[in-house]
């Protein structure tokens, strides 16, 4: 589109805009009527482990936003000459899952704890028993009922339960709901009346009276909406806390907020059955839309929603770029030490392309990279480990190619699980995240890791922000088409994808490097007894 007329759609108020909260960096992405992005601003931030629990500061949340949008804006004014101040409509996403509660005076009761946190297992265990239904420990129900099943001080003091993403919309529109992608992270979905399930509500209500607590699960949740749905609009104060200089204006008609799962599945145009995404960043999870719903439980397996509630087979592992980052920073390091100039993001794509150089077997090398526990391989405490075979080929190229894959493998064992035992079809999957920023590398890894192609699109690199904008533009559409299909017709319609087939060579390399992966899940389980011995011998 020419400058002039996206001058012009700007000064009209014809700009989307979409923020999501995610793992490592809070992004704000605008978007012309046509979802082609015309601007966009970030903000890094970082995972913190305090008191036990994985957490952000609530603080830097707004600080973030802020920064963000205000790059975003500076951006807009730059390349079109003109300020943002009326927003056709607005979308917050954020981290699915985790642990928001707050007492009757809207207060924060204790610290924002996140889906990477691993303490919940009984409560997830009780609960699946209880429901039939698999409840995995980092869904907000498990949260709540393993600090009642502690005997939290805060738990009777509960009276409002919400996501990031839900938190953040409900302080700048005053509306206390949830997209129901988001909300099905939180409790289980009806999938025919598209909101909480009413038999699993009373269940719980019985077992939460029988520790004491007199709340209604129903009361604490947000309200449900699908896609296309109204959510509220932005008040005068919601517009001070995205903009404290002051431009935007309130009114700006609001869509549900959304989980990064919702997002994403937007971002990879997988919200129709038989698609499937992978996205891959800190965590590393994959979304296939059901056809059918499952015949079995999985505890591996989650069972979540599109935005427009469409059923999907949800495998989730807490690890995957942590550990790359980490030793890419180790690297980084030493060019500083050596008084080299570098770019970070040339370093990144020079040990990823390396990768590919790697030998068949990896050069004997074994990477584990889990900073945080597991649940698929039943891992309580990660340590990031490193081992090499005495005869190991121990190259850069199989260095990094070891940790690539292993980036993948948790997530791998979730998918065979399911192909091993149910009839699911997938005609697609897409991926999306920082790792498939370098061509072909990662993308080539999963192909040969998932057994099925997989494709990265030009709009993978805006990933949820995009996702979320898009859905705050189909909220204000007059037209009466359903998601998959407007995504088809408008977001997608000019957006080539790159696939890379898949390979029986290197389908087998990777399925004997699995071999190696799975003994190496064994030393995972013990370190965490092996380090507490250590220091308790040291104390």
């Amino acid at each position: 589109m020419a400058q002039t007329n996206t001058q012009q759609l700007i000064r009209e108020g014809k700009v989307s805009v979409g923020i999501e909260l995610g793992s490592t960096r809070i992004k704000t992405v605008a978007i012309d009527p046509n979802c082609q992005t015309i601007a966009t601003g970030s903000y890094e931030w970082e995972n913190q482990y305090r008191d036990g629990y994985w957490t952000y500061s609530i603080n830097e949340v707004w600080i973030g936003i802020q920064q963000s949008y205000h790059e975003m804006t500076k951006q807009l004014k730059v390349d079109y000459g003109t300020s943002l101040q009326r927003a056709a409509s607005l979308g917050i996403s954020g981290m699915m899952h985790g642990y928001l509660v707050f007492d009757d005076q809207g207060d924060l009761l204790v610290p924002f704890r996140t889906w990477r946190n691993n303490n919940a297992n009984q409560a997830a265990e009780l609960l699946r028993n209880d429901f039939h239904v698999n409840i995995p420990e980092r869904w907000s129900i498990a949260q709540l009922y393993q600090s009642a099943i502690n005997e939290e001080a805060h738990v009777s003091q509960v009276n409002y339960m919400t996501t990031l993403a839900g938190y953040v919309h409900w302080y700048l529109s005053d509306e206390k709901v949830l997209g129901i992608g988001d909300a099905s992270g939180m409790f289980p979905i009806d999938h025919e009346t598209l909101t909480y399930r009413e038999d699993l509500l009373k269940r719980f209500d019985a077992l939460f009276q029988h520790n004491g607590y007199k709340q209604s699960i129903k009361d604490l949740l947000p309200r449900v909406a699908v896609t296309g749905e109204s959510a509220g609009t932005l008040t005068d104060i919601g517009a001070k806390l995205v903009d404290p200089n002051g431009e935007l204006q309130s009114g700006v008609p609001m869509c549900a907020p959304e989980g990064d799962a919702a997002t994403g599945m937007v971002a990879t145009n997988s919200v129709a059955p038989r698609t499937g995404n992978v996205s891959a960043g800190t965590s590393i999870f994959s979304m296939i839309v059901l056809e059918a719903p499952l015949k079995h439980l999985y505890p591996e397996v989650d069972v979540v929603a599109t935005p427009d509630g469409h059923e999907v087979a949800m495998i989730h592992a807490n690890n995957c770029t942590s550990d790359i980052n980490a030793w890419v920073n180790l690297f980084e390091e030493v060019l500083q030490m050596m008084g080299v100039a570098y770019d970070k993001d040339e370093l990144f794509t020079r040990l990823f392309e390396r990768a590919l150089a790697g030998d068949e077997d990896l050069g004997k090398l074994l990477s584990m990279g889990y900073v945080s526990g597991e649940f698929i391989t039943d891992v309580h405490q990660g340590y990031p480990l490193f081992m090499r075979a005495i005869d190991s080929n121990f190259t850069l190229a199989n260095f990094m190619k070891s940790h690539i894959c292993s980036a993948f493998a948790t997530l791998k064992i979730g998918i065979d699980l399911l192909k091993e035992n149910e009839d699911i079809k997938i005609d697609s999957i897409v991926g999306h995240g920082g790792i498939f920023k370098t061509e072909q590398v990662a993308q080539t890894l999963m192909a040969a890791a998932l057994e099925s192609p997989v494709s990265v699109m030009q709009t993978a690199s805006e990933g949820g922000a995009w996702g979320i904008a898009v859905l705050a533009r189909y909220l204000i559409e007059e037209d009466e088409e359903d998601l998959a299909q407007y995504l088809s017709d408008f977001a997608f319609n000019y957006t080539e994808a790159m696939t890379i087939d898949t390979n029986q060579s290197e389908i087998t390399q990777f399925r004997d490097y699995m071999t190696r992966f799975k003994a190496g899940v064994k030393l995972e389980q013990n370190a965490n007894a092996l380090f507490n011995n250590a220091k308790h011998t040291e104390g």
